[in-house]
């Protein structure tokens, strides 16, 4: 027997930016995102930046985009940027990884991205105890760049994440909000995924958006975003629309 989709579904993608490899997408199965994973972040929002266990939150796959203009998003009168690494998952390791190299081994690359978050909306959520989907999860909230394979990277992208700096700009260049090394994130990448693989199977596809330093802040229409992470990795730039 035979089935027909009553109409099609756009799916999410990424484009992969590869030094051997042309014309390739990553398609988006699903979007991870870490809270608080930088100390400084921690407590700027007024929490306990003690080692605790990661806790992780969804965006929708759609969520992505690559455009350099982001809509901003209705019911909200204050929206923040959050600078984020992320990793893209290209095998998949079931669950409960057990060792820091296996999970090493499911990570694909890496881009830049940016958490846009409704932050009056999450202020209203955690005061009332309730899921931070409408604050986090809307239309365009993951602007990102294309993916570079660890393949491509220097020493598989070590050297990378032993080094490289997450800055964000707004306003052409000129006023620097947020910058931080890689390695002052509280829990590394190999620990984030074997603590993800305790809750969720992990698939190809996968991405995980690993936290944001200090410094998150307002942006508003007009306002231009510019995130670097490394010399490897392409930039993540925007303007609010």
């Amino acid at each position: 027997m035979t089935t027909t989709a009553l109409f099609k579904v756009r799916q999410a993608a990424l484009p992969i930016l590869s030094l051997s490899k042309t014309n390739l997408i990553f398609p988006v199965h699903r979007i991870y995102c870490v809270g608080r994973n930088y100390r400084d972040h921690a407590i700027e929002m007024g929490h306990d930046p003690d080692r605790e266990p990661p806790f992780f939150f969804h965006k929708p796959a759609d969520a992505v985009t690559t455009s350099h203009s982001v809509p901003y998003p209705t019911q909200t009168s204050n929206l923040h940027y959050e600078a984020e690494l992320v990793v893209a998952i290209g095998k998949g390791g079931g669950m409960n990884i057990q060792s820091l190299d296996e999970a090493t081994s499911l990570v694909y690359g890496y881009a830049v991205g940016c958490d846009l978050t409704r932050r009056d909306l999450q202020n209203e959520a955690k005061k009332m105890s309730r899921p931070w989907d409408t604050s986090k999860g809307f239309d365009s909230s993951a602007p990102m760049t294309a993916i570079v394979p660890k393949t491509d990277m220097v020493d598989g992208g070590n050297h990378f994440l032993e080094t490289a700096e997450i800055k964000l700009w707004v306003d052409n260049d000129k006023d620097l909000k947020q910058s931080a090394p890689l390695s002052h994130m509280i829990w590394s990448i190999p620990e984030t995924i074997q603590h993800l693989s305790r809750f969720y199977r992990l698939v190809p596809g996968d991405l995980i958006m690993t936290g944001t330093p200090s410094g998150v802040g307002p942006i508003d229409v007009g306002d231009e975003v510019r995130i670097s992470c490394g010399e490897e990795l392409p930039e993540c730039r925007f303007t609010m629309v």
